[in-house]
């Protein structure tokens, strides 16, 4: 054998060695992918592609309706309706557990290690943990007309503000929106205490030492030392307002009327309830969108400022 083939067979199974090793992750994700293909993104496709059509799911046909579902979504009352009370339960699911999540975490930093401080963390992040459907099922109760809710009130004297609480047209959604609060408030405030842990503790005491107050060393200190995790809670939190289903399809099924529908509910009554599938599907692509338009450039943010 010449020196030029010898030098070819050792550099054949180098190559596939190298090949081996460029691409031995794809090959290790290529399982978890074909799951995602069939099971995710070919429901996505169908969704979109029934989402031009006016089908009851069972008919042999479907009759091509174009953009007529879409346009359905910003002029039909009860479809408008739901994504205006996904955007106010970003309030109920972001901004307050959000913020609560920061209050405690600054109060935390200054309380020793120890079991005082293992409960509370507990206690915290123990609603997290409840299945949204549970939830749900207890909220209702308490908030019933003879529930936890309103027996509080007349023990303490204000049995005057005792009411159904979802049966109200003006508190119901509130109401709803509190228990999503109370569902995210553990999972932010344990995510943003494990990064107040991170922050080097000498930049609190320079900034001490220079006059800062608690304000200031909230402001010059926490926050831009949790931005990352604080992008981690408002991307999450937003996602569940957007897609919420669990909780208010238990409570209220998006009534009294309509004042507590959303998305994800008014999806579900559409395909199963009303067997507008071409209409629900619609519905479901535009929340998506809304999703994606929101999440995306909040990343896009919070990379920024970590770069």
């Amino acid at each position: 054998m010449t020196a030029t083939a010898e030098s070819t067979a050792t550099a054949s199974p180098r190559r596939r060695s190298v090949v081996l090793r460029r691409y031995a992750g794809w090959i290790f994700a290529l399982p978890a992918l074909l799951f995602y293909g069939i099971f995710e993104f070919r429901p996505i496709l169908s969704a979109l592609s029934y989402s031009f059509y006016q089908w009851d799911g069972v008919a042999p046909t479907k009759k091509w309706v174009g953009l007529a579902n879409y346009g359905a979504v910003f002029t039909q009352p009860q479809q408008l309706a739901s994504l205006i009370h996904a955007f106010v339960f970003i309030f109920f699911f972001t901004v307050l557990p959000v913020s609560f999540g920061l209050v405690v975490a600054s109060i935390m930093r200054t309380v020793k290690p120890g079991p005082y401080g293992t409960v509370t963390r507990t206690l915290l992040f123990l609603p997290q943990i409840i299945p949204g459907a549970a939830a749900g099922v207890a909220w209702n109760w308490m908030y019933s007309r003879d529930g936890f809710v309103n027996t509080v009130l007349q023990w303490v004297g204000l049995g005057s503000l005792a009411q159904p609480w979802l049966g109200s047209f003006s508190l119901a959604l509130p109401a709803v929106g509190f228990v999503g609060t109370w569902l995210a408030t553990g999972l932010c405030s344990v995510l943003l205490m494990a990064g107040v842990g991170s922050i080097d503790p000498g930049l609190y005491e320079a900034a001490s030492l220079d006059g800062a107050g608690a304000w200031w060393r909230f402001r010059a200190v926490t926050l831009p030392g949790l931005r990352q995790q604080i992008g981690v809670c408002v991307t999450i939190t937003i996602i569940a307002a957007l897609s919420s289903f669990d909780v208010v399809y238990l409570m209220t099924q998006g009534g009294p009327g309509y004042t507590t529908l959303v998305p994800g509910v008014e999806v579900y009554n559409l395909a199963f309830n009303e067997n507008q599938i071409g209409a629900a599907c619609a519905l479901a692509v535009v929340l998506a969108l809304i999703v994606m338009l929101i999440v995306v450039p909040l990343q896009l943010f919070f990379r920024k400022g970590d770069s």
